[in-house]
């Protein structure tokens, strides 16, 4: 509706300005003729043309202006018979008889009487009023100060919601200054904080009371714009502004105060603590009797206990003591019959052991003597070997000297033998040597040293 609104008014300023258009072109087109008809035509009588100039050429189209001009009016006349409110605002008919009429306009499209009837629309939603502390530029609003009981200034940053009554806007149009929010809400704020604040002192409203002063000026400011159609939904109290010295003085004596509850605070600690050793000694010693007590009852019960087991365990031990007896007896005799039987086991083994070792005395003896007889039998053989072979004992003797000697037998005749000259110039060496040897030895067997001389020299000469 609001866009049809506008239409309708662009249609009729349309008509207004085409019939004032068409009024001026008409006119416009008449004085160009005659202004062309007045310097061509020249005649003698000058009389005739002249008035034929005067008179216009082309009639004004004053009925078809006129009929624009109706309609426009018309259009217009439309336009201001209806109202579009939008949403969340409100609006009050104004007669230009009868002034405010009863009855609030609500959002939506209404119709009036043009001319006569005019619409008030206030907005309905809810708005703030805020105040600073003090002065700021990054804060906009209007700054509220307060005196306290003594004498000092305070800034107070107050901000207030409030919004107007729909059902009262008639009275609002006719009674209350415009705009409502500069022109009543605000002196109300500032006037009823005013007036609160002389019944504080400075430290009440900083500190204990500040919540007691909002409240009191909450219901205040409440009350007193309800009388005149505003419902207010909420006061806060933002923020305080106090002098800057008592600030610096304030802060002094709060950290003051502070230390002392602090102090006071570790005092209650310290003798709660004081408290609670104390109750800890008793729960403590309480505990302690207690315990003592439980112990006396056990030993008094155990020592019960003990003498009421001692009448069956007496009988008990005394069949003990006698069956220990008994089994000492048992293990005596037995002991004794054990040594008995050792004593005869020992005289037994010692009769096998002298007959075991005559009969070992004997069997060395046999074999003492067969092994003589054997030696003997070997030494006559051996001794027979020698003498038919007396070379044999040379080897023998080169082959005790070392293991590393090579031993070779060849006969000394040998006439086909390469190492014959070799031999015989060795042994032709050694002759002297044999003979000086021969008158050590046994002159029964003068051949066989004479002859392993030889044999270990000829070893030695074959070493590499």
């Amino acid at each position: 509706m609001v866009a049809l609104k506008w239409l309708l008014m662009l249609v009729g300023a349309g008509l207004f300005g085409s019939a004032g258009a068409l009024v001026a072109y008409d006119i416009f087109l008449s004085e160009q003729l005659r202004r062309l008809l007045s310097r061509g035509k020249t005649d003698e009588s000058g009389g005739e043309v002249g008035a034929l100039a005067r008179r216009p050429l082309r009639p004004v189209r004053w009925r078809l202006a006129l009929q624009l001009t109706a309609a426009g009016a018309l259009t217009l006349l439309v336009t201001e018979s209806f109202v579009v409110i939008p949403d969340g605002a409100a609006g009050v008919r104004v007669s230009e008889i009868w002034g405010a009429r009863p009855g609030t306009l609500y959002p939506g499209i209404h119709f009036v009487t043009p001319l006569v009837d005019s619409i008030a629309i206030y907005d309905t939603r809810e708005q703030v009023y805020s105040t600073a502390a003090a002065e700021n530029s990054k804060q906009k609003g209007d700054v509220l100060t307060v005196q306290a009981r003594e004498g000092l200034n305070i800034g107070l940053a107050v901000s207030v919601r409030y919004r107007l009554d729909p059902k009262r806007l008639e009275a609002i149009h006719g009674n209350l200054p415009q705009p409502v929010g500069e022109q009543v809400v605000a002196p109300v704020i500032s006037t009823i904080y005013r007036q609160l604040a002389p019944n504080f002192i400075t430290r009440e409203i900083f500190a204990t009371r500040r919540e007691e002063l909002r409240s009191k000026a909450a219901e205040l400011i409440t009350l007193r714009l309800a009388s005149d159609g505003i419902i207010v939904r909420e006061v806060l109290l933002r923020d305080l502004q106090l002098p800057v010295e008592y600030a610096k003085g304030l802060e002094g004596l709060l950290l003051k105060e502070q230390e002392n509850e602090r102090l006071g605070t570790e005092q209650e600690i310290k003798q709660k603590e004081v408290k609670i050793a104390e109750l800890e000694a008793e729960a403590q010693k309480s505990r302690d009797v207690k315990g003592a007590e439980a112990q006396a009852q056990v030993r008094v019960l155990q020592a019960k206990a003990e003498a009421d087991a001692m009448q069956y365990t007496l009988p008990l031990k005394q069949k003990q003591i006698e069956q220990t007896k008994l089994e000492a007896q048992a293990r005596k005799e037995s002991t004794l019959q054990n040594a008995e039987a050792a004593a005869q086991a020992k005289i037994i083994d010692s009769k096998a052991e002298l007959e075991r070792q005559r009969n070992l005395s004997d069997a060395e003896a046999n074999r003492i003597r067969v092994t003589a007889a054997a030696d003997s039998e070997r030494m006559k053989f051996e001794a027979a070997v020698l003498k038919s072979n007396p070379m044999l004992i040379q080897k023998i003797v080169a082959e005790r000297l070392s293991d590393k000697l090579q031993i070779m037998m060849v006969p000394i005749d040998g006439k086909n033998f390469f190492a014959n000259d070799v031999m015989r110039s060795a042994f032709s060496g050694v002759t002297g040597g044999r003979d000086s040897e021969s008158s050590d030895d046994n002159p029964d067997d003068p051949a066989p040293k004479s002859t392993a001389t030889a044999a270990a020299q000829r070893k030695q000469a074959r070493r590499p």
